[in-house]
């Protein structure tokens, strides 16, 4: 068996977020430069390891979720049922973790594209996004939407349309979405990505504002309705350059938000902040309950300094070119196309 490498990139949601789970479901997101590492190469036993330590899975229920970072291997491991795999899978990630910005999913990604070309599967992109959805929602139990998956799978700059998407099916009879790239139609992109260093756990902020909706509430139905229109004149002000447009845009995107489910003291703070020192729109980078803010500036020297003030924890780079997942031959080093093959 030949070593493999598999990376995928973080995302900041630019407009239209977290409307990708509850209907609305119209986004437009952007790659980040940081990105997740999944190494696997042969081995006498199934090891598991990342940058604090290793373990060994031998007996049954050593593959069932511990709470620990090694429970998306395992997860993924159980959906491809390899409990006799001799082999040592190695994760790192540079995405700040807990931020709202995607870090387990490209996690997810990483150690799918990496594991399923290790043992001779291919599959086809949208079907390997709808796989990582799956495995996180399914196996991992964790509350989750469609943008996530989709972004550390395709990468870029993109609008995405998860429209009829959003009561969750079988993975097997679940659409594909649409994912319409916008790179080609920007030169600029005059956005800045703070983390707060505050860590939240999408799930968990994702699970009551989920059971709101599916029972109907009023106010969390029409809230995504209004974001999803502001998703679809977001992509227009994206294409146009229209800045101005785009910070409103946003401003109401998270005005909307906030008003339905506390998007945290501290992320708040940190996107008044960042109006009040030249940004023309700010709203979360996520769902919220901590982690990143995202904010339109034409003045980003001066925006950065008063979140750095305000206590900014780390600036995150945009990569709207980025690739998604990508997988490489340790021993040739050349890049392979996960995204070909059947979707079984």
């Amino acid at each position: 068996m030949r070593s493999i490498r598999a990376t995928a990139p973080g995302r900041a949601g630019i407009i239209g977020n977290p409307t990708d789970g509850y209907g609305g479901s119209l986004v437009v997101s952007c790659s980040i430069a940081e990105r997740a590492t999944a190494t696997i190469v042969p081995a006498d036993q199934l090891i598991l390891a990342n940058k604090t330590g290793e373990k060994v899975l031998k007996w049954e229920n050593d593959f069932a979720n511990q709470g620990d970072y090694f429970d998306i291997v395992r997860s993924v491991l159980r959906y491809f049922k390899l409990y006799d795999l001799k082999a040592k899978i190695a994760i790192d990630t540079t995405i700040p973790e807990q931020a709202g910005l995607a870090g387990s999913t490209a996690v997810i990604a990483a150690v799918l594209a990496a594991v399923s070309t290790y043992i001779g599967k291919s599959f086809n992109r949208y079907f390997l996004a709808e796989l990582n959805r799956t495995i996180e929602l399914n196996y991992m139990k964790c509350q989750c939407g469609y943008q996530d998956a989709y972004m550390t799978t395709f990468g870029g700059l993109n609008y995405l349309d998860f429209r009829g998407k959003e009561y969750y099916k079988d993975l097997h009879n679940e659409q594909y979405a649409t994912v319409e790239n916008l790179a080609e139609y920007v030169t600029d992109l005059p956005l800045v990505v703070a983390h707060t260093g505050i860590k939240h756990h999408s799930g968990q902020f994702h699970k009551p504002l989920r059971e709101r909706w599916l029972e109907g509430d009023p106010a969390v139905v029409k809230a995504y309705e209004d974001i999803t229109a502001i998703a679809r004149e977001g992509k227009k002000a994206i294409i146009n350059g229209d800045w101005k447009q785009l910070g409103y845009l946003m401003n109401e995107n998270h005005r909307i938000q906030d008003s339905i489910a506390d998007s945290g003291e501290q992320n708040n703070y940190m996107i008044r902040i960042a109006r009040e020192n030249g940004a023309l729109g700010a709203k979360l980078a996520g769902a919220g309950g901590g982690g990143t803010i995202i904010a339109l500036t034409l003045e980003p020297e001066r925006t950065k300094a008063a979140l750095l003030r305000a206590g900014a924890d780390c600036f995150v780079e945009l990569a709207p070119y980025a690739p998604g997942v990508t997988v490489e031959y340790l021993d040739e080093l050349g890049d392979l196309e996960v995204a070909v093959g059947t979707d079984e």
